[in-house]
């Protein structure tokens, strides 16, 4: 079956794989669509501590069951469209334990740390795959970075009437933003770009910065009264977007880090101290893979207009280029596998 491999940084082939094994308790998938992630793209240039060479990307899945382990679940049948949790998880360590099993520490990610999603077909484990009736595939693609960014408002207890504060509205940021909403939060969201501080609208921010125009801290302050936000979830990763969260969140307020910054950041631990604030890391999802899948079966936002560009298998290698040259020029990418 053909795959899409990463070879070494920026070399991409299609390659012939084997087909794969399937276990008593896993279902067979055959791959629709396979979205592109800032891992992928952190991969593909060669700056992934995590991934080792070759490795076939993809972990954003929408997909169709074609054949089932005889002791995977009966409501899993041939035919069902389906998205699938790609994280992996012992059962043993710390996190396990108290059923965190998204932040496992020996977590191995499908296209990360193991081979993913890029292939015309996967096996996986039937506790791992997500089914819907109504929603397309190029939809379920979306289910998993939408909730990565949901699950950092369960880390943060979003609820009304906070504040909620997102910075940077990628794939991930937008899902925090509709999840935000979604749970009663007021929010406010930035970026530097137009195009996905207008989608971010649509999906449920009630205001919008610039952040390369307005100065957000005095807008921030003239929407909250002068007492900062809630909740900030930093979906960025940069050490200025850091020290922003700390100073815009209120006194006892939450931040939520979703963000992997590049370098070592300094941060001014006296506003940590002085607002006494929860600062918590956010790591993949759990529950909510279920909760975005019916928030997007609802259809009461357009989450469709996240995807930027659909290309076949066999140009994976351009798309990815072309995103390493134009980050801001694209939300999401689905490939079309089959």
């Amino acid at each position: 079956m053909k795959a899409v491999s990463l070879l070494a940084p920026q070399r991409i082939e299609v390659v012939d794989a084997p087909e794969p094994g399937m276990g008593a308790e896993d279902v067979l998938i055959q791959v629709g669509y396979v979205g592109l992630c800032g891992s992928d793209l952190n991969a593909y240039r060669g700056l992934s501590p995590l991934v080792t060479y070759p490795r076939v990307l993809g972990h954003e899945i929408g997909g169709t069951i074609i054949a089932r382990g005889g002791n995977a679940p009966a409501d899993l049948a041939v035919g069902t469209r389906v998205t699938v949790s790609p994280y992996s998880h012992c059962g043993t360590c710390p996190a396990c334990r108290v059923g965190r099993i998204n932040t496992c520490v020996s977590n191995q990610t499908l296209g990360v740390q193991r081979d993913g999603a890029l292939a015309e077909r996967i096996a996986i484990h039937a506790s791992k795959v997500y089914a819907s009736a109504n929603l397309s595939l190029q939809e379920l693609a979306l289910v998993e970075p939408l909730s990565v960014g949901y699950h950092a408002t369960t880390r943060g207890g979003v609820a009304a009437p906070d504040t909620v504060l997102v910075l940077g509205c990628g794939a991930v940021g937008l899902g925090a933003v509709a999840g935000a909403a979604r749970r009663g939060g007021t929010v406010i969201a930035t970026d530097v770009d137009e195009t996905k501080l207008a989608l971010a609208s649509r999906l449920g921010a009630a205001h919008v910065l610039n952040s390369a125009r307005d100065n957000v801290g005095e807008r921030v302050g003239a929407l909250t009264s002068g007492e900062g936000v809630s909740v900030v979830i930093e979906a960025v990763g940069l050490p200025q977007t850091y020290q922003m969260a700390l100073e815009l969140v209120a006194t006892a307020g939450r931040v939520v880090c979703i963000g992997y910054t590049k370098q070592s950041v300094e941060l001014d631990t006296r506003l940590i101290v002085r607002k006494e604030l929860a600062v918590m890391g956010s790591r993949n999802a759990l529950s909510e893979f279920g909760l975005v899948i019916e928030m997007l079966e609802q259809r009461a936002n357009p989450f469709s207009d996240m995807i930027t560009r659909v290309v076949p298998l066999e140009e994976t290698a351009q798309a990815l280029a072309d995103w390493s040259a134009s980050p801001q020029s694209f939300t999401r990418i689905l490939v079309q596998v089959g």
